[in-house]
């Protein structure tokens, strides 16, 4: 079987995200049974504050992304824009995202832990995504390959289309998968309470 025979896009889509939610699973863990050296400082307020701006950079990010590629991933080698600079801009979004997750912990270290856990994922499927892309476009992404970065970005590279057929359904479905990053302040936030409240017992201190 060819590498463009068999290929299920959502299938492998499907398994990332449940990689994901296993990794993100185990960060909730540990933040149960750890705390951030010193408690809320400055710097615990401060990483929160930053990890925030991350997820809300990752949301407009990766909606932005979708105005280009959304259901176009199979269909044609997308150049244009974002995609321009990097192969996977939406990919690389979601890495600031998954850094700005963990960072509502207050810990640098889960955070990273985090950002580690999605990166590795990505690229797991990036890999499947790129043995089927080269079979399936041949020397066209080949040379998009050879001019853009796999993750990048290069900024030298830009290009941006005269106009876009946007499909709502893709920029929708993007932006509600998007906006589930926002869950994590609440979480963390109720973690963090249940520990002052004396409900939850830290074990552990990260830095």
């Amino acid at each position: 079987m060819s590498a463009t025979q068999g290929f299920d896009l959502q299938r492998v889509q499907k398994r990332r995200k449940a990689a994901l939610l296993v990794g993100l699973i185990g960060v909730v863990g540990l933040a149960f049974v750890s705390r951030s050296i010193g408690g809320e400082t400055m710097l615990h307020e401060g990483l929160e504050a930053f990890g925030l701006g991350l997820i809300v950079v990752c949301i407009v990010g990766r909606a932005w992304c979708s105005l280009y590629i959304g259901g176009r991933k199979k269909a044609e080698i997308v150049d244009r824009g974002p995609y321009s600079i990097s192969r996977n801009p939406l990919y690389v979004f979601s890495f600031m995202g998954a850094f700005g997750v963990g960072a509502q912990t207050g810990s640098v270290t889960l955070a990273t832990v985090f950002l580690l856990l999605t990166v590795a994922v990505f690229y797991a499927t990036v890999k499947r995504e790129e043995a089927w892309l080269a079979g399936a476009f041949g020397q066209t992404y080949a040379d998009y390959c050879a001019r853009t970065p796999r993750f990048g970005p290069d900024f030298s590279k830009w290009l941006d289309a005269d106009s876009l057929e946007v499909r709502p359904q893709f920029f929708l479905t993007t932006l509600r998968d998007g906006l589930v990053f926002l869950l994590a302040v609440p979480l963390f936030e109720s973690v963090e309470h249940l520990q002052d409240m004396g409900w939850l017992s830290a074990l552990v201190h990260l830095p």
